[in-house]
């Protein structure tokens, strides 16, 4: 059974998917989560943090020695938000060479979205279609459609890393802060509407990544992140503005020790929050389905077979 290895380096968070090929399609051996935070900064200075390039690059090799250990050969590798914006990514790709032996592809807003929806549509496509929803660290992607491509898609340089660096708020964010999020979010939204102008409103919205991970098991309380129980379910809209609302009254410290919290997201998930609520008022969803899943299971799909 032939094993193949994707890695999604983000704005916040690299990912690792080890995955082998079976009848019934691909099944993950190995996933792997780490935030390195590749971006912080990048929206204010437009480079990458030394530091952040060689916390990256160590993943990066670990990643790769991991799945060369498994069988799956030089994983394909992608650099989304941080990466393409900043003006000395070659700095990253030089050393993710020299270091990890990856060479990692940058890719479009677009070609993420469409990765991204690749994964979302063999999980939850079904008739009336799909809005699928990926909030990153440097950018939001939203995508429409009613089959295998999406229809329609946009990338909007708005996420979580990014909202809270241009907020910089006080810790714990309290009311006003909380209300600048949600204006930057919402006037940052608004051409993701156009989307759906002239169509139906798709049947579901799909939340991908891990702000809305982290929200889904900060909801459900879950003193261990459960991929089966995350993967699949519901956020409301009430859930998520209750969930701000209390997030934003603790502090940074206070949030990491919440059950279902990932610690180094702690500071970034208010601001993370308000993308997804505002997303979802802008497209009109009350509810959305929670996918742990994203670019690197699509760039599985991609470049593997979808059909396994």
């Amino acid at each position: 059974m032939a094993r193949r290895a994707a890695i999604d380096v983000g704005t916040n968070t690299v990912l690792l998917l080890v995955a082998e090929e079976r009848e019934r399609g691909w099944v993950a051996v190995v996933e792997r989560a780490e935030i390195t935070r590749l971006g912080r900064g990048v929206d204010r200075t437009g480079r990458l943090d030394p530091q952040a390039i060689r916390d990256t690059v160590a993943v990066l090799a670990r990643y790769a020695g991991e799945a060369r250990a498994l069988g799956a050969g030089d994983p394909v590798c992608v650099a989304t938000s941080a990466a393409r914006d900043a003006a000395n990514g070659a700095e990253f790709f030089e050393a993710a060479r020299r270091e990890a032996g990856l060479a990692p592809e940058v890719v479009s807003g677009d070609e993420e979205a469409r990765l991204v929806w690749a994964s979302a549509w063999r999980d939850f496509g079904a008739a009336g279609g799909l809005c699928v929803l990926d909030v990153g660290g440097g950018s939001t992607e939203v995508c429409v459609g009613d089959g295998p491509a999406p229809r329609a898609r946009r990338s909007l340089q708005l996420g979580a890393v990014r909202l809270t660096e241009r907020v910089a708020p006080p810790d714990p964010p309290g009311p006003a802060a909380l209300a600048l999020f949600r204006q930057r979010a919402a006037e940052a939204l608004a051409p993701a509407a156009a989307l759906l102008a002239g169509h139906p409103r798709p049947a579901r919205m799909v939340g991908v990544a891990g702000t809305v991970t982290t929200l889904a098991a900060v909801s459900r309380e879950l003193a261990r992140y459960d991929a089966e129980r995350v993967h699949g379910s519901e956020l409301t809209l009430a859930e998520v503005d209750a969930l701000q609302l209390r997030l934003a009254g603790l502090t940074t410290a206070a949030r990491a020790r919440l059950p279902g919290m990932e610690p180094k997201r702690a500071d970034v998930i208010v601001a993370g929050s308000a993308v997804v609520a505002e997303a979802m008022r802008a497209l009109g969803f009350d509810r959305l389905t929670v996918s742990d899943r994203g670019v690197r299971w699509g760039l599985l799909y991609d470049r593997f077979g979808r059909d396994g």
